[in-house]
């Protein structure tokens, strides 16, 4: 099962410089273990401290927000593009 995976541009030193992965995973929460087997300390920059999505940083399951999905836990399937969009704050 392969899932694309966007990489934002702030984490691409931890990818090689690559902004796309591939990936094998059938939840978010595989999926970032995953990512950390190739990438390590990435989940650190994606998790907090107990292991919980830090708020700021947003993941899209094909263009849906998985806070309106299952979390962590939202299923993915065989061709499913995962997004990691960090939030932008200012004023």
């Amino acid at each position: 099962m392969s899932i694309k995976v966007l990489i934002p541009t702030p984490l691409q030193k931890l990818t090689r410089d690559q902004a796309t992965l591939e990936c094998q995973a059938t939840s978010i929460s595989e999926l970032l273990d995953s990512l950390e087997e190739d990438c390590p300390g990435i989940k650190g920059r994606l998790c907090d401290e107990s292991g919980q999505l830090r708020r700021f940083i947003n993941f899209y399951v094909n263009n849906e927000d998985i806070r309106f999905l299952d979390g962590p836990q939202t299923p993915l399937q065989d061709g499913d593009e995962v997004s990691i969009v960090p939030a932008i704050a200012g004023g």
